[in-house]
């Protein structure tokens, strides 16, 4: 088990790497200097990959976007809303029968219920990303 560790980390750029739905790129967290950066999958440099490999307790993998927690966040959501007519057009963005447009769309001519979507995802991502940091033993000033 590492040591527990304050690091300095740009939140914003692991906030970034946790939203980022790009299966061609994968970020990493470099435990020493707390920096977040992306390489593409297919990055032909054997000697990079080496140095990830060999030294895995200082490059952390940050996982893929996880798009069934997402899902499950934007159903809750969704059930939450008053207005049943905009609740019918999320619910048929959701299931796939466009009929008023995407999620994203619909919520745009509701500003604070596109707000509150966005504070909400926003905090989801957070928590993950703060639960996988802990599970890494690394702790951010605060």
């Amino acid at each position: 088990m590492q040591a527990m560790r304050n690091l300095e980390i740009v939140w914003e750029d692991l906030m970034q790497a946790f939203e980022n739905g790009d299966p061609e790129l994968i970020f990493f967290l470099d435990r020493e200097t707390g920096e977040v950066f992306s390489v593409p999958t297919d990055y032909d440099d054997d000697l990079f990959w080496d140095e990830v490999e060999a030294r895995d307790e200082r490059y952390l993998e940050i996982p893929p976007f996880d798009y069934s927690q997402e899902r499950q966040f934007i159903h809750a959501f969704i059930q939450g809303i008053n207005n049943s007519g905009l609740k019918n057009m999320l619910v048929r963005a959701f299931v796939g029968t466009h009929s008023h447009g995407s999620l994203s769309e619909i919520l745009s001519f509701y500003p604070e219920e596109q707000e509150r979507f966005q504070a909400v995802r926003e905090e989801l991502i957070n928590e993950r990303a703060g639960k996988w940091l802990e599970e890494h033993d690394i702790y951010p000033p605060k």
